[in-house]
């Protein structure tokens, strides 16, 4: 399985793409940073993150897109664009029929690190382990791209899993309940 993990963020988007391999080995494929022309227009630099990222889509043809779930943040303006970025990510996954997952930063620093407080060292210093690297991968924004990857690969299956066995147990007590009718 192929997961494209997207870290949104309208001035650098962190990308990457980790594979599974096996039963348990995770392999770096590519990772990235998208870059935007601060001096453009908000709608240039949307179409421009959108084009790059679509390429991304197309090269890779991952199997899931994971996106870092926008949470409130102090400044409202960073929100704003991190949420635009984010929008972007998830129509671009939706158009290419790529299932999405979203995860929390806590969530993918509890993923990855085993604390959903660790801090970006910690996080960078498990990537580059958990994907047998020499050096965590610069700038950030690609280290918690391929973070997001982890977590899906790691905690995403397992999710889907348990939403569908509760599926099916909602089924199974539903007919039960229709047959005690009768």
């Amino acid at each position: 399985m192929r997961v494209l993990g997207v870290d949104p963020g309208l001035t650098r988007c962190g990308i990457g793409i980790v594979e599974r391999r096996g039963a348990r080995e995770l392999v770096l494929i590519d990772c990235g940073v998208i870059r935007t022309d601060v001096d453009a227009t908000l709608d240039q630099r949307l179409l421009q993150l959108h084009d790059e990222l679509n390429n991304w889509i197309k090269r890779y043809k991952p199997d899931v897109i994971a996106v870092e779930r926008v949470f409130s943040q102090l400044n409202v303006r960073t929100a704003m664009a991190t949420g635009q970025a984010a929008g972007v990510a998830l129509l671009l996954a939706a158009q290419s029929g790529a299932p999405i997952a979203l995860h929390t930063p806590s969530e993918v620093k509890a993923a990855v690190s085993g604390s959903g407080r660790a801090d970006k060292k910690q996080v960078a210093a498990m990537v580059t382990k958990i994907l047998n690297l020499d050096a965590p991968p610069k700038p950030v924004d690609t280290t918690d791209a391929l973070a997001l990857a982890i977590c899906h690969h790691w905690r995403g299956a397992g999710s889907k899993r348990i939403a569908s066995a509760a599926a099916k147990e909602r089924s199974r007590l539903k007919i039960l309940k229709s047959k005690a009718k009768k």
